[in-house]
């Protein structure tokens, strides 16, 4: 939609600013801002005036780890990519970064065709492409200078999964190596997967079979020596590594080690490790299915260890990780064995109200918020500044959040296609207003207005925080 749209009164908040200001669109960037009631702001006009006095006015969130569509183990992840991204625009989130899959004796291109077909005419909002690398040899590394030259520019190996994702020492190797070549950036799911299924076939022998065992057999020291031994293939590769989902304290030590002895080494976290644990995983009467993810869920006691974390710039980016499996004939497939149940949450209409409620508790700052759930995102995976922020140039993806509104999160109340919620009941201070995607309104005052088709691929250029 061309013309001019105009947000007047509220307090715009970015990574490195907080400034009661006006905010001009036009033809869907951000054309100005200018200090409220300043003579500049007050000369000018617009077809569309949006009121956001006494509200916050914030880039649209960057999720960059979402799996819509996901096959996983024999069945799919429940939310499409139009009714995810519809979500994730009630969540205050205007772009993702979905994991396209490379099956093993298949190209990296097939994989990523199929992501295309999937996604294409369907979201509602901007999205981009990792890949996943699941067959490295001498065709897929090439492959891989190809897809850094068309804006794919992040390849995910798994050290967990074996016959299914995982890689061994030597294919990771090649690939990091090949990265530091082309600018790539290789993000590790970083558990040991061969010594994590010893265990789960031995809990099992022991009639160990309830969801709890699924966190005590992914145990938080396989995850830290995986993230080290990640870590020192990177160091020989010459590579820089992105970390995922990291979920125990242990890691976090690793990767604060890498980062004080100055390696390009990077961490995310996601909200279930920041406000669950494995009281939920315990839950009775398979309740505790819901809560089945990898890295698992971890003790309460990592919790204020990826706080800590997150302050010290030790873990740069909050993603969601967000895989939803019904509860209800999904989930339900792991009845009487933890290690069939899906492996994934729901979270990405979440993300956003969950980290301003850690500023309402005091965690991180709003400034913060906004780094590690916007602007990071967007640099850490070559979008930035056209996501991330609020600046001339910028795409106008924006949210006007109010701070003062509560709600209770709740499967009742949330668009994710999914039949629980993560959150069921836990109260929250803010919440998302009114959502523009690139100047188009997707969802005022709390209506949706959006369609599937207005979000369109973004190519994306290599990680801006390397030198």
């Amino acid at each position: 939609m061309s013309g001019r749209t105009l947000i007047r009164g509220g307090l715009v908040i970015t990574a490195s600013d907080e400034l009661h200001a006006d905010v001009l669109i036009e033809d869907g960037r951000v054309a100005a801002l200018a200090a409220s009631g300043t003579t500049t702001a007050q000369t000018w006009t617009a077809d569309r005036t949006l009121d956001a006095t006494g509200k916050y006015v914030i880039p649209g969130g960057v999720d960059a780890h979402t799996h819509m569509e996901l096959p996983f183990g024999g069945t799919f992840a429940s939310d499409t990519f139009e009714t995810g991204t519809r979500a994730a625009a009630w969540g205050g989130t205007t772009t993702i970064v979905d994991f396209a899959v490379q099956s093993v004796g298949h190209t990296l291109r097939e994989g990523l065709d199929a992501w295309h077909a999937k996604a294409e005419g369907n979201c509602a909002i901007d999205y981009g492409f990792h890949m996943i690398v699941s067959d490295v040899n001498q065709e897929t590394l090439k492959e891989m200078d190809l897809l850094v030259e068309e804006g794919v520019t992040s390849f995910k190996q798994f050290m967990a999964y074996p016959g299914v994702f995982y890689s061994d020492d030597g294919q990771i190797l090649r690939a990091m190596q090949r990265s530091a070549d082309n600018g790539g950036l290789i993000m590790m799911h970083a558990e040991n997967g061969i010594a994590i299924d010893v265990l789960v076939e031995q809990a099992l022998a022991r009639g160990e079979t309830d969801p709890r065992y699924h966190g005590e057999v992914r145990k938080a020291l396989l995850e830290a020596e995986a993230t080290h031994r990640a870590i020192k293939l990177a160091q020989v590769a010459g590579a820089p590594l992105y970390v995922v989902h990291v979920s125990a304290m242990e890691a976090v030590a690793e990767l604060a080690k890498a980062r004080d002895e100055g390696l390009n080494v990077f961490g995310e976290t996601c909200p279930q490790y920041l406000f669950l644990s494995t009281d939920n995983l315990a839950e009775p009467d398979f309740e505790g299915a819901k809560y089945v993810c990898s890295t698992p869920l971890r003790p309460r006691e990592h919790q204020a260890r990826l706080w800590q974390g997150l302050r010290t710039n030790d873990l740069q980016v909050v993603s969601t990780d967000h895989c939803p499996f019904c509860f209800v004939g999904q989930k339900e497939l792991g009845r009487g064995d933890f290690s069939k149940i899906p492996n994934g949450l729901p979270g990405v209409e979440n993300r956003m109200d969950l980290l301003h409620q850690a500023v309402v508790d005091g965690h991180i700052s709003r400034r913060r918020w906004i780094e590690i759930a916007c602007a990071t995102p967007a640099r850490m995976f070559g979008m930035y500044p056209k996501k991330g922020t609020i600046a001339p140039g910028a795409d106008a993806d924006i949210v006007i959040y109010d701070p003062h509104a509560e709600q209770v999160m709740s499967a009742e109340t949330h668009h994710m296609n999914v039949d629980y919620s993560a959150y069921e009941g836990k109260r929250t201070t803010g919440r998302v207003e009114t959502v523009l995607s690139r100047g188009e309104l997707v969802i005022i005052e709390r209506e949706y207005t959006g369609h599937a088709g207005h979000g369109v691929y973004t190519p994306r250029s290599t990680c801006q925080y390397l030198n």
